[in-house]
């Protein structure tokens, strides 16, 4: 089978894919859900704590499982979700019936309120709605002060809805996300984490109730949120988040095949011509064979009829198929699927502009340009949830890396004396309570931005390196201007 013109799939991937890769709480659409096989556990109801960092998909995940239709497809591989009726218990998405709003949880925790009551009433009101049983619910204050008051009307309740659940044949999962949105100091979020932690691992006494909690990890490792009793077993149940190179190829594929129209033909045949066959069309969604899944030489066929075998004019270069996977790549070697699809779409347009006779969709120096993007992207992304970091970076641009920590440490006292003073208002800002140098760069380590050779040098993925402008012999250039703030 021939496959079409390069400039017709270059076309094609623009269209198939999302030029804003973050879903920011929207439902994802049938046709772009892809469930890796190192995910399936952390969508089954015994498993409660799930850890990953930025991007990775935790916000993706507990919105499918409040989507009916999404959690009933994902019921084909996890079956324990088809009998799961889901609650959100916080998300990115204001709920103020479901759940207190940051000001509403502030105002709550100022007035004397434990974060644990909180969280209680949270599961109160969830239950209450869907047993038809009665919990006050004019105000917050009133369903915290219900839990805290009533503790044997609070435990009746959950041991009468797991009766009830239990007599229907179903369960109940209590979903909860974005705990970051909660507050801006770090010692509160530990302990509304903590005392999250705890009242999951209460309701884990009750057979049909199920909590999971999404976090990022620098919300778990290496903090107190597990110091109370018991806590293992909670840990027990501990999955992390984690995409694997064909795990991403994978997902790009599901993308492309399911683009609309024309598109979709056009990126279908190139699968085809590749695979052998057309990919697996189940419920009006097209998916990609395991084979084309799972199998790394069927996946790199595929890439590289879409952008060549090589990163340059021979094998020297590298290979396409593992080099944007490998310089999207965190501190831990880990690259997220929205780092990724972005790369890719930003290849695809930057090859249109300055390749468009190149006999390849993608173009090699396209697909370094498209890494420079997605770096950006994380920049950007960073300085949202903190924004003392790109303020902190600044300084730092231009350096080449690897570099001795005393250059960086002299950097930063240039520019800001002998202590980093984050704005007002930042949110998260650096855990560092003895406001040291060697303080915040433990910081930055613990965020993935920074990581300490064996030799103490510092050095830096080129996620993050090439958005904040800093070098490395033979590595991809820094995107030049100014950080986002």
């Amino acid at each position: 089978m021939t496959q079409p013109p390069a400039s017709t799939v270059r076309t094609a991937i623009i269209d198939a894919l999302p030029p804003d890769t973050s879903t920011h709480g929207a439902s994802l659409e049938p046709r772009h859900l892809y469930l890796p096989n190192a995910h399936t556990k952390a969508l089954q109801l015994d498993h409660g704590l799930v850890i990953g960092g930025r991007g990775v998909g935790k916000t993706v995940w507990s919105t499918a499982l409040a989507s009916g239709e999404l959690r009933s497809l994902l019921g084909t591989v996890v079956p324990d979700l088809r009998a799961a009726d889901v609650v959100t218990g916080h998300g990115e998405r204001p709920d103020l019936d479901a759940y207190p709003d940051p000001a509403t949880f502030a105002s709550l925790l100022d007035a004397g309120e434990s974060a644990f009551h909180v969280w209680r009433a949270v599961i109160a009101r969830g239950l209450a709605l869907r047993t038809n049983q009665v919990v006050p619910a004019a105000t917050w204050t009133e369903s915290v002060a219900w839990v805290r008051s009533e503790p044997e009307a609070f435990a009746r309740l959950l041991q009468d809805a797991d009766a009830r659940l239990r007599d229907g044949g179903a369960r109940m999962l209590f979903v909860f996300d974005a705990l970051d949105r909660t507050t801006a100091n770090w010692t509160v979020m530990d302990a509304i984490v903590r005392d999250l932690l705890q009242v999951a691992l209460a309701v884990r006494a009750f057979p049909r109730l199920h909590t999971k909690v999404f976090l990022r990890e620098d919300q778990f490792e290496g903090r107190t949120v597990t110091n109370f009793p018991d806590a293992s077993k909670l840990l027990a149940t501990r999955v992390e988040l984690t995409w694997a190179v064909h795990d991403l190829h994978g997902l790009l594929w599901q993308y492309l095949c399911n683009a609309q129209g024309d598109h979709g033909v056009v990126l279908r045949r190139v699968y085809a011509s590749v695979v052998g066959q057309d990919p697996e069309l189940e419920g009006g969604v097209w998916r990609p064979s395991g084979t084309a899944k799972r199998d790394s030489e069927v996946q790199r066929g595929l890439f590289s009829a879409i952008a060549g075998p090589w990163m340059g004019r021979d094998r020297r270069r590298g290979f396409t198929y593992s080099w944007s996977v490998g310089h999207l790549a965190d501190v831990r070697g880990r690259a997220s699927p929205r780092s990724f699809l972005a790369a890719i779409r930003a290849a695809a347009e930057d090859s249109t502009e300055r390749y468009p006779d190149h006999a390849h969709a993608l173009h090699y120096e396209s697909i370094k340009r498209g890494v420079q993007k997605a770096s950006e992207i994380r920049v950007r992304e960073f300085a949202e949830d903190y924004p003392w970091v790109p303020r902190l970076m600044e300084p730092l641009r231009g350096m080449t890396v690897p570099c001795a920590f005393s250059d960086v440490e002299n950097a930063w006292r240039q520019s800001f004396g002998e202590r980093f003073t984050p704005n007002v208002g930042d949110r998260l800002p650096p855990d560092n309570p003895d406001g040291s140098w060697r303080g915040l760069r433990e910081s930055l380590e613990r965020l993935g931005i920074m990581e300490r050779m064996r030799d103490d040098r510092i050095n830096m993925p080129d996620l993050y390196r090439v958005g904040f402008g800093l070098g490395r012999r033979g590595g991809v250039r820094p995107v030049v201007g100014t950080s986002a703030r």
